[in-house]
């Protein structure tokens, strides 16, 4: 018996949830390969598939911070649980959720990144100074490996350490009340020029009670969102008067959207549900209704101007087993003109 949703309760696995559809090699319009039953076959590499997964999508939230630094106007801090985690060593990044585990950081939905105007740069790393000389939270330390703890604690960068703190903590109030946006960030491995249906204009859909849409096959950029993470993302962007936005990033660019337009567009009919398998590394599987929102609603957000850089990385488990994987590095996006025109207007 598959194991169900109940299972995924460790905040590292709720982290590395990936849909199945991102875990299996596709070959589309290519006939069944022969090797397909072999033991070797590279859709049973799933702990490298999910270290992939995991390193694109650290690279690809590296890229937007600087991206929005390169604007000189902007900058942005990791915010959210798995934006801050250890990004250089997988068992590290376990560790760290094991700590927030323990201090019951996966109560709410935290953006993954707070974009911030220039001027107030030097408050916001004072604030984040601040934090750093904060004494750690009685969650970390009310363990009996006490002096274990307070050094793992310690060995953090401030911004890391933000979600073992109550939101309802005065810096944190600080560090929200000068941001002028929340972003909730999303990727995916696709080049999106090389979609088939990328290019292809929205027609009317029976499916949609004839709204603009396109047929289920169709392969194009879309910005995903999960039905589970939409009113935890609005009761936070209500409670916290700070606008929150989706930004879903591709190989080769990158598309946004507005919370508030994303929930119209579903609210009106013209984006439908999709349930969708998903999979932790531990192999717990889960369905979930996501919405796929077609970049033609979007606003272009970013262009790759200088491509990542990939090379072979492994990590051998305490029993010995290699698991190898790709690591993405290097490389640079460009915000494009509509992103910086929209992070203007909130000013």
């Amino acid at each position: 018996m598959g194991k169900n949703e109940e299972s995924i309760t460790h905040l590292f696995e709720q982290a590395l949830l990936v849909s199945e559809d991102e875990l299996e090699l596709s070959f589309l319009f290519v006939d069944a390969s022969p090797w397909e039953q072999f033991l070797l076959n590279p859709r049973r590499l799933r702990g490298s598939d999910f270290l992939m997964r995991w390193s694109q999508g650290k690279w690809s939230e590296d890229r937007l911070l600087a991206a929005i630094e390169d604007t000189g106007e902007f900058f942005a801090v990791p915010y959210g649980i798995s934006s801050v985690a250890p990004d250089e060593d997988p068992r590290a990044s376990e560790l760290y959720f094991e700590f927030l585990e323990r201090a019951d950081a996966g109560e709410i939905k935290r953006p993954d990144l707070l974009v911030f105007p220039m001027r107030v740069h030097k408050e916001v790393q004072d604030i984040l100074q601040d934090i750093g000389a904060l004494p750690a939270p009685a969650s970390v330390v009310s363990m009996e490996e006490q002096e274990d703890a307070l050094r793992f604690f310690q060995g953090l960068q401030p911004e890391q350490r933000l979600p073992f703190f109550e939101e309802s903590h005065p810096l944190l109030q600080s560090l929200i009340h000068l941001s002028l946006l929340a972003v909730e960030a999303e990727n995916s491995l696709w080049i999106t020029e090389m979609m088939p249906s990328f290019r292809e204009s929205l027609r009317p859909m029976a499916r949609l009670g004839g709204k603009p849409g396109l047929p289920k096959s169709a392969v194009t950029p879309t910005i995903i969102i999960k039905d589970e993470d939409l009113p935890l993302l609005g009761a936070w962007e209500q409670k916290n008067q700070t606008p929150v936005h989706i930004w879903h990033v591709f190989y080769d660019r990158a598309f946004g959207i507005s919370l508030e337009e994303a929930v119209r567009l579903i609210n009106d009919g013209y984006i439908s549900g999709t349930a969708q398998t998903f999979q932790a590394p531990g192999g717990a599987t889960t369905k979930k209704t996501i919405y796929k929102i077609y970049h033609h609603y979007a606003y272009p957000l970013a262009t790759t101007t200088e491509p990542p850089t990939l090379t072979a990385d492994r990590i051998i488990d305490k029993n010995g087993h290699i698991l190898p994987y790709v690591r993405f590095s290097g490389g640079r996006i460009r915000l494009t003109e509509k992103a910086i025109t929209v992070l203007r207007g909130l000013l």
